[in-house]
């Protein structure tokens, strides 16, 4: 079968290998759909894996799939169901796991698509616990960017920040993927949204997503921004996932208890904190990583409803991944890039 496969730092290509066999106890097998990219692809592509991985590794951190076959002892599923699929292979056995904190799993073995085999591949063969059913009224395009898109954008806003009716919003880079999630999701709870934005063609599609203010970070400073639309108070919460270029301002941006939660560092790893700040105006900093199994089903019922939309800026061919990492690197998207595996 096809594979998308990452050969060595910055180079993908095009290979055959091995189809999986037929699936065992507890697994079953996956025709792969729709894979859609994230920043986290163009981590690995870079050679930023942070951690020990073998090459060529399958490329692909977020899919959604057909169920080809189901293994001995699976139930609840069934041959033709669309799903999405938890990026993560965690253990469901530890106290995280059975509490429903699955990105909390004490015994994690990596991503897919970063540190293991991903998605950008014919079949796969994946424990039935880490495949969430679609919901009728929702494509398989929407079930792909169910998992880290708005799986995370969810657990940032919900579980961890709390987002609440009435309160005001600061999400960093709304014309990322994560971002559009997170301007619609926000707008639907009705916070009041700021959002910031690197070139001005952005701004009206932001406004379209429910966006009130849109800034463009480039040609004005987004923190005094935020103090002159909040009247000096600042927000509720931050909404952070770039990491150094932006880290200060946004603690600049938050009003005294307001909560800053970050699942990203494009710009960087490394940024310094103003201690006093942090203690004196009681910030609160909330580390997010991927999402729970729960928030898929919840975002997914969410967009069979109508009440948030994928947003798609390319559909690109099996093959045409280096440009398309490479675009995501230069910011030059407006949501997300999918590319079709099988129809």
């Amino acid at each position: 079968m096809r594979a998308l496969q990452l050969v060595s730092d910055r180079e993908v290509k095009v290979t055959d290998v091995e189809a999986p066999p037929p699936p065992g106890q507890g697994e079953v097998q996956l025709k792969i759909k729709v894979v859609a990219l994230n920043h986290i692809d163009v981590w690995g592509w870079r050679g930023m894996a942070f951690a020990k991985r073998k090459l060529p590794m399958t490329v692909g951190a977020e899919a959604s799939a057909e169920i080809a076959a189901i293994g001995p002892g699976v139930t609840g599923l069934k041959t033709g169901d669309l799903v999405a699929i938890y990026g993560a292979p965690t253990c469901g056995r530890c106290r995280a796991c059975r509490d429903g904190r699955d990105n909390l799993c004490e015994h994690p073995r990596g991503v897919h698509g970063f540190h293991l085999d991903g998605y950008a591949r014919e079949y796969a063969n994946m424990p039935a616990r880490n495949v969430i059913p679609a919901p009728e009224g929702i494509d398989d395009v929407a079930a792909a960017l169910a998992p880290v898109t708005f799986g995370t954008s969810e657990h940032m806003l919900f579980d961890n920040a709390q987002l609440l009716p009435g309160e005001t919003v600061l999400i960093h880079a709304g014309g990322s993927g994560i971002g559009t999630a997170a301007i619609q999701l926000a707008k639907k709870v009705g916070a009041t949204v700021i959002t910031t934005v690197g070139s001005d063609d952005k701004i009206d599609k932001c406004v379209e997503l429910g966006a009130d203010h849109v800034i463009n970070y480039r040609s004005d400073r987004f923190e005094g921004a935020v103090r002159k639309l909040t009247k000096k108070v600042g927000v509720d919460v931050v909404f952070e996932h770039v990491g150094k270029d932006t880290w200060a301002g946004s603690m600049l941006s938050m009003r005294p208890g307001g909560r800053l939660v970050t699942c990203g560092s494009t710009s960087g790893i490394s940024a310094d904190t103003n201690l006093m700040m942090l203690f004196q105006r009681q910030l609160r900093l909330i580390g997010s990583f991927g999402c729970r199994m729960s928030n898929l089903v919840t975002v997914m019922e969410k967009m069979s409803k109508g009440v948030v939309r994928p947003v798609v800026d390319t559909e690109i061919e099996f093959g045409d991944l280096e440009p398309a990492l490479a675009r995501m690197e230069n910011r030059k998207v407006f949501g997300k890039i999918i590319m079709r595996v099988n129809t």
